[in-house]
């Protein structure tokens, strides 16, 4: 292949400088605090793009790009949901999560949070919501490093086995050395190479292709309907696309960066430039996946790799356009997407272990050095099982990808909503909505009941759990004052 090496060692430098990144923030990491959630030191800049590249995976540059490839603009439905989930995730829960997780005990994990915040002393709730993150997250990682490996086998050429932990090493080293501010860093880093990819890529289609009518009279000639938002759609098809934006409500590794914040006043400059970059990246893939329609269907003579693997558009129009060496930028964008991800599910998976598990139940009384190194080995401990998973690619375990979105929506997303606006919200209301909408969606998606995203009804019952089982009985005292000195925390300093 006539990109490999100016491409290998593009990869190659910018996997040194992530590592590089990762020792830069082990000098600033101290304390299970700095590990977990950087020492809530995040700037809005930081907090704003390290949210949008740990949201958004290879999915961003391989999967979305090539169902708008094959489809046309009716698989444009989810990119939309997915701006109004994160637009109003910003605007409900960023800022007052960032004050209430302050004034509950100054939690550092989701877990740790519900279980300050509904003072419970039994520990249920603790258990159950880290044992979800651990589920879902270990086999969300296995997702990525299969992500990754599949990227590293088709542009270099290695078995699937030497792809896997070439892929992998990177990122476990630098969130093992550094911790949250490494994993926080290289995504901003990793962000600013994804929109820069995703706006250079679609206009240099365009001029290769003549221009906007040019184009446009392509991609109608292959197909008129492709213009046509609502081609084999139906009203529940629809809605299922958009219900994704649901989902952002309870994802712990986007939920932590708002944690994370060095102050409630960054989160509105973090909104404004977070939701600016994920409309221009999204904006950016889908019109690759359009563009890529005209340009192939010009230039059949190359378009066999993508008519074998829709997934492939990008990767093809990157080697295609480009010199061989801006071609291996844009492919580090998607390598920088994967790994984005993937760091944080690892920390997530750390941190529920250390401090959901380790301190609280087996060493209270274990030093910070202690809690830092505890939580290094559970990075690697959860990354070894995330690549025993991914050594079979074609695992079934990995099907449930599909919808551990969905889980950590129904059963995480009311949960939180709820627990920063409504001061009357009880513990066993908590236990209540995650039970049902994690339960919800796991029958819904079993049944397949009316074609239906299982994450919409699960949303809906968790927080209709939550409301009725609350009514039932009394918040304390402690829990309404914590919640009104949050609250007004956040008012005096949005």
């Amino acid at each position: 292949m006539s990109v490999s090496n100016p491409t290998l060692i593009t990869f190659v430098i910018y996997i040194a400088a992530m590592v590089l990144i990762g020792l830069m923030a082990y000098r600033s990491t101290n304390n299970l605090s700095d590990y977990i959630l950087g020492g809530r030191s995040l700037g809005s800049v930081v907090t704003a793009l390290s949210a949008g590249a740990s949201d958004m995976s290879g999915w961003l540059l391989m999967g979305l790009p090539g169902a708008i490839y094959m489809s046309g603009l009716s698989e444009s439905w989810i990119a939309i949901g997915l701006i109004i989930g994160a637009y109003l995730n910003w605007l409900f829960v960023a800022g007052r999560l960032r004050v209430q997780t302050e004034h509950n005990g100054d939690a550092l994990t989701l877990p740790d949070y519900f279980s300050s915040r509904f003072e419970d002393k039994s520990g249920l709730l603790r258990i159950i919501s880290a044992v979800v993150i651990l589920v879902f997250f270990t086999i969300y990682c296995a997702s990525g490093i299969v992500a990754g490996a599949r990227l590293f086998e088709s542009t270099f050429g290695m078995s699937y086995e030497t792809a896997l932990w070439a892929g992998a090493a990177a990122t476990i080293a630098y969130t093992f050395v550094g911790g949250f501010l490494a994993v926080s860093w290289t995504d901003t880093v990793q962000a600013t190479l994804m929109i820069f990819a995703l706006l250079l890529t679609p206009i240099i289609v365009l001029l290769a292709t003549g221009g906007i009518d040019t184009t446009f009279l392509a991609i109608e000639a292959q197909d008129p309907s492709n213009f046509d938002m609502l081609k084999n759609t139906t009203f529940i098809g629809i809605i299922s696309l958009m219900g994704w934006g649901l989902g952002y409500f309870g994802q712990p590794h986007i939920l932590a960066r708002f944690m994370a914040a060095d102050s409630v006043k960054s989160i509105a400059n973090a909104r404004r430039i977070s939701m600016t970059w994920m409309i221009l990246c999204l904006g950016g893939t889908v019109a690759v996946g359009f563009f890529g329609i005209a340009y192939f269907s010009a230039n059949p003579a190359v378009a066999m790799p993508v008519s074998e693997n829709h997934e492939r558009v990008f990767i093809e129009l990157a080697k295609i356009l480009f010199n061989p060496w801006v071609a291996g930028v844009l492919l580090s964008a998607i390598l920088a997407a994967v790994m984005s991800t993937l760091s944080c599910q690892l920390l997530v998976c750390s941190s529920a272990l250390t401090e959901d598990f380790y301190k609280t139940f087996l060493r209270k009384t274990a030093s910070q050095v202690e809690l830092v190194w505890v939580g290094r080995a559970m990075v690697l401990l959860v990354a070894l099982i995330a690549i025993a998973l991914a050594a079979n690619p074609n695992n079934r375990v990995l099907g449930l990808v599909s919808y551990a979105w969905a889980g950590f929506g129904a059963a995480f997303g009311p949960v939180v909503l709820i627990s920063v606006i409504w001061k009357n919200m009880t513990r066993n209301g908590a236990l209540a909505g995650i039970l049902v909408g994690a339960i919800t969606v796991i029958v819904w998606k079993h049944f397949e009941l009316l074609g239906l995203y299982e994450i919409i009804p699960g949303f809906i019952f968790a927080s209709l759990a939550i409301y009725f089982v609350s009514k039932m009985g009394t918040p304390t005292t402690g829990m309404l004052q914590r919640f009104a000195a949050a609250e007004k925390d956040f008012r005096l300093n949005q």
